[in-house]
This record gives C-alpha cells, structure tokens and sequence, in this order.
C-alpha cells in the first residue's frame, strides 16, 4: 500500500505564505505525476497544481503566479509553496500521487488526508 502524509496547513492572514509539504511511503516502486487538489466547504474537489517525473508543471488559472510546486524525488516529497494567499484559498488541501508498487504493477492513484488551510484576517 502507499501511504500520504501532508504537512504544512493553518491560518494565515491574507497576503501571507504557506507551504506544504506530502511525503509518499510504502511499497512503492515508481511514482509518476504528483499533485493537490482542494476542496472548499460546498464546492467540488479542483485541481491546484501538478508536476511530471519529469518536472513539467501545470497549475489551476486561479494560483497560476502565486503558487509553486516542486518535488523531490529522493525523499517522495512534494511541496506547494503557496505565496499572496486569499481568502478564496480556504480549502483543505489533498495530495495525490499516480505511483506503481512494483514492476509491472498497474499505475494506481492514491491520496493523503488533507491538510486545512484557512486564509482570513
């Protein structure tokens, strides 16, 4: 089984930064894409960001220039430093990676917890 744990959430005031961090662990043979999502109270679970083994990035229009993904693939870490936070950005936050536990494996998708980042003054 793979295993996501997400760090990093909390209040911040707008205009403020925070980072998360997920760390990926278990059988786990090969990870490809790693990304968050969010889900806001009454809303539908969206996409916020996401990022290739081989570093290519895609981000939602909304946090396009103001959030950055990154990963380490040494440590099966990824990261979303989120700068310029709004209000809007109240959600939790979902890691989710696309990974294989062994060869030949299919490619599953699995999820962490969630981490709850509440942006407000």
């Amino acid at each position: 089984q793979v295993q996501l744990v997400e760090s990093g959430g909390g209040l911040v005031q707008p205009g403020g930064s925070l980072r998360l961090s997920c760390v990926a662990s278990g059988s786990i043979f090969s990870i490809r894409t790693m990304g968050w999502y969010r889900q806001a109270p009454g809303k539908q679970r969206e996409l916020v960001a996401t990022i290739t083994s081989g570093s290519k990035t895609n981000y939602a229009d909304s946090v396009k220039g103001r959030f950055t993904i990154s990963r380490d693939n040494a440590k099966n870490t990824v990261y979303l430093q989120m700068n310029s936070l709004k209000p809007e950005d109240t959600a939790v936050y979902y890691c989710n990676v696309l990974a294989s536990k062994y060869s030949g494996d299919y490619i599953g998708s699995y999820w962490g917890q969630g981490t709850q980042v509440t942006v407000s003054s």
